[in-house]
């Protein structure tokens, strides 16, 4: 870019061409200014600078190659492309340079076992760090298996910098109400507890606050730090206004602020740095309200409402994106997709099996597993269905599941491996795109009743 300046230092914005000519790696593209601007640091600044590149309808980017920009146009206009390993060295070369946080985003959403290396290399090659750290966490979480691989292909830096990082751990905690009486409050074991792996066991984390409810409540793990939100008290299920976060780091509890509509049995996951507290039941009436929660501000805010009302819902992250399964009579289970852009939800698919409604739902790679009841709501043979994203394609995985006492009613997802578990065994298996596969079993969790499960990163110190 010339360093020479021209009438000050901002550009008038009229004097700019409304397209832009650009020839990169010798492909010529004319495309919308506005969309460059508002997405590329690089394009906002270079229009802020007053050099006299901002006044020519054509410019040159000579150090990137065109299939680069290409994906990042896709990308740009709300497509998301499948990359090989080619395509990922040039989006990686091209969401650095021009400083694309779209682009980086969504190659974060794409990291798996078999592209996390190029990934994790290329990204500190190009400096892009943010997706570099993304990478580094991801092969932490599936070190175990992937040590002679990653010593075998990374630089000996690369190498530590990955075994200095915490891996994920399975943690978990109980259905629990809230205790008035600091001397009961221990005897309740009301705790968060994560597993062992190391010597197959479950131990004490934490204590919850007195004030807080795991009853009905909405539980969810947004940035290493947990949330518990609203839930239910008494026999006549009041509904409890405290929310409360745990810092894992700090290794301190908040109170936090509630959302605007009390609700209970509703669905709380976190996307993007912000909670979605969807659906759920007020006087046991379900409802359609669905609420943001901006951390920063610690603020709720009403977003578009539910297609319907609807309490327990599954719902999943997957791609980076946020989808939920409502049920609709008879024998149907709808999914849909939030589109933060529009502040819509916008129909994906539509599942019908007889006797049979999806109960849980999460999302690996560019596949949705949802998890529904056997014939005759026989709970004890949970069948599985899986959706791809991209194909629009639905296929049932052969057999059936045990889900003794709603086991896979609470599975959260690890590299290629998903976690489950009940009061007899925590079961791990191995997905490959249409199966799973039983990898290992360990200890069950020792508590009856409902279960919350997610994924910390513990500090050394945090551990018992």
């Amino acid at each position: 870019m010339s360093s020479e300046e021209v009438n000050g230092d901002v550009t008038d914005p009229d004097t700019i061409p409304s397209k832009l000519t650009l020839v990169v790696g010798g492909s010529i593209f004319l495309e919308e200014k506005n969309l460059l601007v508002q997405s590329c640091d690089y394009f906002q600044a270079l229009y802020r600078s007053g050099m006299k590149e901002c006044y020519q309808e054509e410019i040159h980017l000579r150090c990137l190659q065109a299939r680069g920009f290409l994906i990042a146009l896709a990308v740009l206009r709300g497509h998301q492309p499948v990359l090989d390993a080619d395509d990922i060295v040039e989006a990686i070369e091209c969401a650095s340079f021009l400083q694309i946080s779209p682009l980086t985003k969504y190659l974060s959403t794409v990291i798996d076992s078999n592209n996390c290396l190029l990934v994790y290399h290329t990204a500190v090659t190009f400096g892009l760090m943010e997706l570099y750290n993304k990478a580094a966490q991801f092969i932490r979480d599936i070190y175990s298996d992937f040590e002679p691989e990653v010593r075998k292909t990374l630089p000996t830096e690369l190498v530590s910098h990955i075994e200095s990082l915490t891996p994920s751990t399975f943690a978990a905690v109980g259905a629990h109400v809230t205790c008035a009486d600091e001397r009961t409050h221990h005897e309740a074991s009301r705790t968060i507890c994560y597993l062992d792996e190391n010597v197959n066991s479950w131990k004490v984390l934490t204590d919850l606050p007195l004030a807080a409810s795991t009853s009905l409540a909405g539980v969810t793990v947004l940035d290493n730090i947990l949330f518990i939100v609203g839930g239910v008290q008494g026999l006549h299920k009041e509904a409890v206004e405290a929310s409360f976060c745990f810092d894992v780091a700090k290794n301190t509890w908040s109170e936090i602020a509630s959302p605007n509509q009390l609700r209970y049995n509703f669905s709380l996951i976190g996307l993007d740095g912000q909670l979605f507290a969807i659906g759920g039941e007020y006087h046991r009436v379900a409802i359609s309200s669905v609420e943001i929660y901006n951390v920063q501000k610690n603020t709720w805010s009403l977003a578009a409402h539910l297609p319907r009302p609807g309490a327990g819902i599954a719902c999943t992250k997957a791609l980076g994106r946020l989808f939920v399964c409502l049920w609709k009579p008879m024998e149907t289970s709808e999914i849909y997709e939030y589109i933060p852009s529009k502040d819509h939800w916008r129909i994906v698919t539509t599942l019908i099996r007889k006797q049979s409604y999806g109960h849980c739902m999460v999302g690996h790679g560019e596949n949705l597993y949802v998890m529904r009841n056997g014939p005759s709501d026989d709970f004890l043979r949970c069948l599985m269905e899986c959706y791809n994203l991209r194909t629009g394609e639905w296929t049932s995985l052969p057999g059936h599941y045990a889900n003794s006492r709603g086991s896979l009613f609470t599975a959260v997802v690890r590299g290629d491996s998903i976690l489950t578990l009940n009061r007899s065994v925590t079961q791990e298996y191995a997905v490959n795109e249409k199966t799973w596969k039983p990898r290992r079993q360990m200890k069950g969790f020792p508590r009856s009743g409902t279960v919350w499960t997610f994924l910390l990163r513990l500090p050394d110190e945090n551990r018992v």
